[in-house]
């Protein structure tokens, strides 16, 4: 097994297949040459029964032995020797045994003919008892004989039997004829195995090539190249699905990566401004600036707004983190009107006397966290008043789906093209147009924040918005 495990997937398959045909081959080889043989046994046996019967019935008539009640005291060595010299030729001998098993004629008188086997007791009893197709194979001085017993009735049909004639054959002739048919089979066989394992082997290099090229991208995705994919040929086998899953994987793992490089530019690039901020604040009151009350008074107050958004910042990661392994969630039965009642003092609060419109949707009982739930609704909101006009008013409301609740918030602002809408639940991404319209600057995590916070809580969350059309967030939550 050990040696095994070091040979590579295609030696292996190829010395598997290998050994299978091998197996095969031989085992079909051999049950064809036992058959073939099988059959000449037959053959042969089948041919000296037919050419003794004529010969026996005949000797039966000749010698007044079918009429009598007891022809075993007629069978006698003299009439023995006749049928004994009649089935006897060039390649088969003869003999007659009498009830007790002992040999009363030998028609062998030609040196040129066989010469007969001893008789075996055990064949012998059997075809003594009444069995006509007694068949089994010798050896007379160290040549193969084909033995056949055919037991002597009066009549067909008579179960009196007086003796038992001994018929023998050599095999040679069948065994030349075998000997000719294994050559040509092993030489097929060998014709065979050498055709097929080339061709195995062959087959198995082609259908692992997709895998060695799936190997390559493998080898060149571990260096860092994400935009290596795999082209197979035949995309409906296993190896082609896997080709194709496989290219699905890198797909998702290179917008994986792109995102979590953009994301680790933004967190650097917002920390770097606030950090600026202090550090230029720091190097003034190093100068001498703590002399001056009022510079004092406006270095320190930038100094705890910078801090401030460093804060707010760090939180606000951490509660992505949290978020991610569902640890900050609580989810509990909540009846969606009455939360909605008691959310709009905080909304109207927010909004800061703009105009706000809860709509009330049917009653339903969802399952959510409250503090996670109120802080999506609050995000959401936020963004929604910062991008739209103060004139226009931001809407929200809910409606039943199956098994959940879709929960709308609604603005009239200038909305988001399709690039800032494809990057828009991204962490610290914000839009061109988003950075042109709102004079606060935000940090970018408001959606981030709020998409994780319903996916923690089971429910899905979409952005429909056009330039100048507005923005509508859709999230839903399951029922209880």
């Amino acid at each position: 097994m050990k040696v095994l495990d070091k040979l590579s997937l295609r030696a292996r398959l190829g010395l598997l297949y290998a050994v299978l045909l091998i197996f095969s081959v031989v085992v079909v080889g051999c049950y064809s040459y036992w058959n073939i043989w099988q059959l000449f046994i037959s053959n042969k046996s089948s041919q000296l029964r037919a050419r003794a019967k004529p010969i026996i019935e005949h000797w039966l008539v000749d010698n007044d032995l079918t009429k009598s009640n007891n022809p075993h005291l007629k069978l006698n060595p003299e009439k023995a020797f006749i049928l004994a010299r009649d089935l006897t030729s060039r390649d088969t001998v003869a003999i007659v045994l009498n009830r007790k098993g002992d040999i009363i004629a030998n028609g062998k008188c030609l040196p040129e003919e066989p010469q007969a086997p001893i008789p075996d007791k055990r064949y012998f009893r059997r075809a003594l008892s009444g069995e006509n197709e007694v068949t089994y194979r010798s050896q007379v001085n160290g040549k193969p004989v084909l033995v056949l017993l055919i037991p002597l009735r009066p009549r067909p049909a008579s179960p009196q039997i007086f003796g038992v004639i001994q018929m023998s054959t050599l095999l040679t002739d069948i065994r030349k004829i075998l000997f000719r048919h294994g050559t040509m089979l092993v030489s097929l066989v060998a014709i065979i195995l050498i055709l097929g394992i080339v061709t195995g082997f062959w087959l198995i290099g082609v259908s692992l090539k997709d895998l060695q090229s799936l190997l390559t991208s493998c080898n060149q995705i571990s260096k860092g190249n994400f935009s290596q994919r795999v082209s197979v040929k035949n995309h409906r086998d296993e190896i082609g699905k896997l080709a194709i899953s496989f290219n699905q994987m890198i797909e998702k793992l290179e917008a994986t990566f792109a995102s979590q490089q953009r994301f680790v530019a933004n967190v650097a690039h917002e920390l770097m401004t606030p950090l600026t901020g202090l550090r230029g604040s720091l190097e003034v009151l190093l100068r001498g600036a703590q002399d001056d009350p009022s510079a004092m008074a406006r270095l320190s107050k930038g100094m705890y707004r910078e801090v401030n958004r460093l804060i707010r910042l760090c939180e606000q990661l951490l509660g992505l983190s949290q978020l991610e392994s569902c640890s900050n969630v609580h989810k509990q039965p909540i009846i969606l009107s009455e939360f909605f009642n008691e959310f709009k003092a905080n909304a109207q609060v927010l909004a800061g006397g703009r105009s706000l419109s809860i709509q009330q949707g049917p009653y339903v009982k969802v399952s959510a966290d409250p503090d996670l739930l109120k802080q999506i609704l609050l995000n959401l909101l936020s963004n929604a008043l910062r991008y739209s006009p103060r004139e226009t008013p931001v809407v929200i409301r809910w409606k039943l789906l199956p098994e959940q609740v879709e929960i709308q918030i609604s603005d009239q602002g200038q909305g988001m093209d399709r690039e800032t809408l494809s990057h828009a639940f991204e962490p610290f991404y914000q839009g061109k147009l988003a950075r042109l319209v709102s004079n606060e600057k935000g940090i970018g995590l408001g959606l981030s924040l709020a998409k994780s916070m319903v996916e923690a809580q089971g429910g899905m969350i979409r952005i429909e918005s056009e330039p100048g059309k507005g923005t509508t967030v859709f999230f839903t939550l399951p029922l209880e």
